[in-house]
């Protein structure tokens, strides 16, 4: 593939909901540029574009991939978008690596959730977008009434360019609504044919909405055609490009990917609508030593941004990299603005699924891949060290689940922690942790089949096999009462005996979680032994007297005691503090209590009264509702052991519209029942173990 200026390149994701045939129109768009012997299958596990063995299992993209074509003398970046919300991370990435969106919606599912979040996040991101209704070879394919809808939920500005004509339940042909000109599909080539009588009043009205849309864009064009001029079929397609440009127009075309039919068409109006890559603004940028805003009509040296990371278990490191000003050769040593260091020069590769092309260069507009890169992570801006400049972050949605992560063969647990930490440098939306009350090792994501999808990785890349259970709760005990003990430690095996009496009062505590007061007087315990007492009561809230979580909340008083100038000891005294422990708390009231979280959920409206519902029975407490852009939000607080797996039940009861927030707050006591429940358990794990 030859070298492309920016002029003659175009950066176009395909979002839309999962199983809509983005991944079967990528293949078919390939395949028509010539690259492809033969139309792969996503079922088959043969596309370009899902080439990662998960994907293959699931029959479902999971992962961004470029598809880089030629195209009438240009060059083409398609970027396979992901349609399932698990893994909305490389969503953001294809987002990045954009400059426009091609939004698949189904002709028989129409717009559904993902198409909203896709025009939403074009929206925000100010990415011009198309619509293309694709599988018109569906029966009950239904056109007209997908396109009513789109018009119905996003408002103006939705054109059609093409309607379909469909004779006995098969797709046939179009009509061409900015020339008003019917074609019948024939082998590889269309033919002109006469518009069919019952298409004809729509294809007018079509017709109409288009040229008044164009006319819009442009006052000029305004004017003549308020004057009533007709408008040239250049001056048309001027005001539609300057309309798309704008974000003010969604053109929606048709086609039938999996056969192969109206794909041709669907990419010559991606060239003649979209914007090339040298009429976009750069990502936001600023110099690293002045802090001032970049000017890229000014600045001509290298400057890209790494969008995304593929951990290869061959080749190592990929980084897939936008190339926003200069040009990124084999000869360059990356500097790395981020870690603030240089990389090594390598190899410059243009990437079609996990295909590596090599390359001489990579200009401004494009986007490429360097490997082993290996001080650089997805996000980082490469450039040139005499002119250091640093791109604005990739937002990444925050991880919404969390499960303990274990390894199914006993001595593999670091084999596990090395492999996902090499995951975390290709997926920025997962995370690891270590709950240090519990032990758990903590994997976080955007869903469980996510986390699913990262263990399997694990099986496939690094050959270790990993298991994902429910955190267990960080419980804690307290007391609710006050109580006082004597503990007496007293040893004499011949020799140097051991010897320390304490009398302690413990009592709740109203802030912190332990506070030790000495009120010894007289010396009845000497001072040098006050620490030992005050580090065994430490040593012993490690393990309540319930269920054997920690003890907090708790005020210690030392007020008497005895010792004995020869065999006290520190060692006695701890002990003695141990059992003062034991023996006060069981008659102090012991309480289990339990995390509380408060969450921030936001919602569509329609899906209020089920969320509340589902909140109180999880023993949550709705604490108020404030309106939101598109819907409400929710303002409770619940146990965290009933919102583990939040993220997947919010998403069943909102249709993946539903997004949420939570952070922790407090601990409160676990109603009774539920205590005893995790007390007997806790005994009976107790005494298996013995």
């Amino acid at each position: 593939m030859k070298n492309y200026s920016a002029d003659k390149i175009r950066n176009i994701g395909i979002f839309g909901h999962g199983g809509e045939g983005k991944t079967t129109l990528t293949e078919a768009m390939l395949f028509n540029a010539g690259l492809l012997d033969r139309m792969g299958r996503v079922e088959d596990g043969t596309t370009t574009t899902d080439y990662d063995p998960e994907e293959n299992r699931r029959v479902i993209s999971i992962g961004a991939a470029l598809a880089p074509f030629e195209w009438n003398d240009t060059k083409v970046n398609l970027i396979d978008a992901p349609g399932f919300f698990d893994f909305y991370g490389e969503v953001v990435e294809s987002m990045a690596l954009a400059d426009s969106a091609l939004i698949v919606v189904g002709a028989v599912s129409g717009p559904v959730v993902g198409v909203e979040k896709a025009m939403d996040m074009c929206k925000k991101a100010k990415k011009a977008r198309m619509m293309v209704i694709n599988q018109m070879d569906r029966e009950n394919a239904n056109f007209l009434k997908v396109y009513n809808e789109i018009n119905a939920k996003f408002g103006s500005g939705i054109v059609a360019l093409q309607l379909p004509i469909v004779e006995g339940g098969v797709f046939k042909g179009y009509i061409d609504i900015l020339n008003m000109k019917a074609k019948r599909f024939e082998a590889k080539a269309e033919k002109e044919t006469e518009i069919p009588s019952g298409l004809l009043a729509e294809a007018e009205a079509m017709h109409e909405a288009l040229v008044e849309a164009a006319a819009e864009s442009d006052e000029t064009l305004m004017e003549k055609y308020f004057d009533g001029e007709e408008l040239s079929n250049e001056e048309l397609i001027a005001g539609l490009r300057a309309g798309v440009r704008e974000g003010m127009l969604t053109p929606v075309c048709c086609c039938a990917a999996l056969p192969n039919i109206g794909v041709r068409t669907l990419a010559d109006n991606l060239l003649r609508y979209m914007p090339t890559a040298d009429l976009l603004e750069p990502r936001k940028a600023k110099n690293t030593k002045t802090g001032e805003a970049v000017d890229f009509s000014k600045y001509e040296k290298f400057g890209a941004q790494v969008m995304k990371t593929v951990a290869d278990p061959f080749v190592g490191k990929i980084s897939i990299l936008k190339v926003y000003s200069g040009t990124l050769s084999a000869d360059i040593a990356p500097y790395n603005a981020n870690s603030e260091k240089s990389e090594k020069p390598g190899t410059v590769y243009i990437m079609r699924g996990k295909k590596l092309i090599n390359t001489e260069r990579i200009s401004a507009g494009d986007i490429g891949a360097m490997a082993k890169l290996q001080f650089t992570n997805t996000g980082d801006t490469l450039c040139e060290a005499s002119s250091p400049i640093l791109f604005e972050e990739i937002e990444f949605p925050k991880p919404s689940i969390s499960l303990a992560v274990t390894a199914k063969k006993q001595g593999e647990e670091d084999k596990i922690i090395t492999g996902l930490n090499r995951l975390r440098e290709e997926d920025p939306t997962i995370s690891l942790d270590k709950n240090p009350e519990t032990g758990d090792i903590l994997l976080s994501g955007l869903g469980e089949m996510h986390l699913d999808v990262m263990c399997a990785k694990l099986k496939n890349k690094f050959n270790v096999e990993a298991q994902l259970v429910e955190p267990r709760v960080p419980y804690r005990e307290t007391i609710r009462g006050t109580a006082e003990a004597e503990g007496k430690h007293k040893k004499q095996t011949g020799g140097a005996g051991q010897f320390g009496v304490v009398q302690m009062r413990f009592e709740p505590l109203a802030e912190g979680d332990f506070e030790f007061v000495n009120s010894i007087v007289g010396g009845v315990v000497p001072k040098e032994y006050i620490p030992a007492v005050e580090k065994g009561t430490r040593e012993a809230l490690m393990r309540g007297v319930l269920a054997g979580y920690p003890m907090v909340g708790v005020k210690a008083t030392l007020y008497d005691g005895k010792y004995h100038p020869v065999d006290s000891k520190e060692v006695a005294f701890k002990s003695a503090a141990r059992l003062a422990y034991k023996a006060a708390c069981v008659k102090a009231s012991p309480a289990l209590i339990e995390p509380i979280y408060r969450l921030e959920v936001l919602v569509p409206d329609e899906y209020m009264g089920e969320v509340i519902g589902d909140m109180n029975r999880r023993r949550g407490r709705v604490l108020g509702m404030n309106p939101a852009e598109d819907g409400q939000e929710i303002v409770a607080e619940a146990p965290l052991a009933e919102v583990f797996k939040y993220a997947t039940d919010l998403r069943s009861m909102t249709q993946a519209r539903g997004s949420f927030k939570m952070e922790f707050v407090r601990y409160e006591d676990v109603p009774a029942n539920i205590a005893q429940k995790i007390i007997d358990q806790s005994k009976k794990d107790d005494e298996e173990d013995e």
